[in-house]
């Protein structure tokens, strides 16, 4: 068993086991509080740039399949953990996790006490860091963590986005022709579109709002992504031309660009909201959402007081936005994940939503 180290860019350094790719990686360490799922966000774009640390205890015992992933290969910087399995079993695993990350150059790091690590992020926020199996000097490892960028003022959606369009499904019958900008999509999203019989046209992250138009879609979709959302000014100004042109759903990173689209302003958390347990509340219908989240940046709400914007949704654990409409277009958004794979499932709603607003633009 090869030796790894984590290091904090406070001064945190831990020893561990090296699971995946042997090597050495940087990003933003975050965590997820999921119970399941690990797969789906390992392959979540909006985790671009960054290293994730599962609370669960044991990950891998299920194994890895190539149904339930979220976007082509990984695209997280590394993974740790405080146990992971060498055995899986599932009917529908084709391979071990471990393996996966192998094979992908994904560096992992197990055999770490996860809950203190977590509270070193609860207590002091989101830190950058670096996983090793190569350098295990300590110092030289802290100054490394301290060297990488800062998730302030970083676009990443320009590094996970498409070159070119393409169409996701193509349904002979399609009720409705959607295009979707992606930022960093889930597969999911549009696996939830294409069932209630959307025709899905996929769109690099930079493409015009006149070209969008052109192709005269039914309804347009802003996606989820990695990054920092103010960092996308050529987005902004994009969607700021198609607010009331057409009906739009902002999910995540597509929920802030549509608030600053309007206005509004956006800010990095203290360590964001990651995992599949977090309570919303639905100001509309006064119910409660359990929700699956990734995000680590919100809209400030005082910025968006005096737009058009009425707040639907908002988180039970800190009172942040998790959802808004616009009062005078056919527009909205929520932060949360309302494709939600793995799950829970109480959002799935929105994208209903979305579609009677499509037909409700076309009559």
């Amino acid at each position: 068993m090869k030796k790894a180290k984590l290091a904090f860019e406070n001064g945190v350094v831990v020893e561990g086991i090296n699971f995946g790719a042997e090597g050495e990686t940087t990003g933003e360490v975050v965590f997820n509080t999921s119970l399941t799922g690990y797969q789906e966000a390992i392959t979540d774009p909006s985790y671009k740039g960054q290293i994730l640390i599962f609370t669960n205890p044991l990950i891998g015992n299920y194994g890895v399949n190539e149904e339930d992933i979220e976007s082509r290969a990984p695209q997280v910087a590394g993974v740790v953990v405080y146990e992971i399995s060498k055995l899986y079993s599932n009917w529908r695993a084709t391979d071990s996790l471990e393996n996966y990350l192998k094979k992908h150059g994904v560096v992992g790091i197990s055999g770490v006490d996860t809950r203190f690590l977590v509270r070193q992020i609860r207590e002091k926020g989101a830190m950058r860091g670096v996983i090793s199996t190569i350098d295990l000097d300590d110092q030289s490892l802290i100054t490394k963590a301290r060297s990488v960028a800062e998730m302030n003022g970083l676009d990443l959606a320009i590094s996970v986005t498409g070159n070119e369009s393409y169409f996701f499904s193509k349904i002979n019958e399609a009720k409705f022709f959607v295009v979707v900008y992606d930022f960093g999509v889930k597969f999911n999203i549009m696996r939830k579109l294409k069932n209630l019989g959307c025709n899905l046209l996929v769109v690099p992250a930079n493409t015009s709002a006149d070209h969008v138009l052109s192709l005269n879609p039914d309804g347009i979709v802003l996606s989820n992504g990695p990054g920092d959302p103010s960092a996308l000014t050529y987005a902004v100004e994009n969607i700021r031309k198609l607010i009331g042109k057409k009906p739009i759903l902002g999910i995540c990173l597509g929920h802030q660009l549509l608030g600053l689209a309007i206005g509004g302003k956006t800010y990095k958390m203290k360590f964001g909201h990651r995992g599949s347990n977090h309570p919303v509340k639905n100001l509309i219908t006064g119910k409660i959402e359990i929700t699956s989240q990734n995000h680590g940046f919100a809209i400030d709400p005082d910025s968006i007081k005096s737009t058009t914007a009425e707040v639907t949704h908002i988180s039970l654990n800190d009172g942040t936005i998790e959802g808004m409409r616009l009062k005078d277009f056919p527009a909205f958004s929520v932060q949360y994940h309302p494709e939600a794979s793995p799950g829970p499932h109480d959002s799935g709603y929105i994208f209903e939503e979305f579609v009677n607003l499509m037909k409700s633009w076309e009559v």
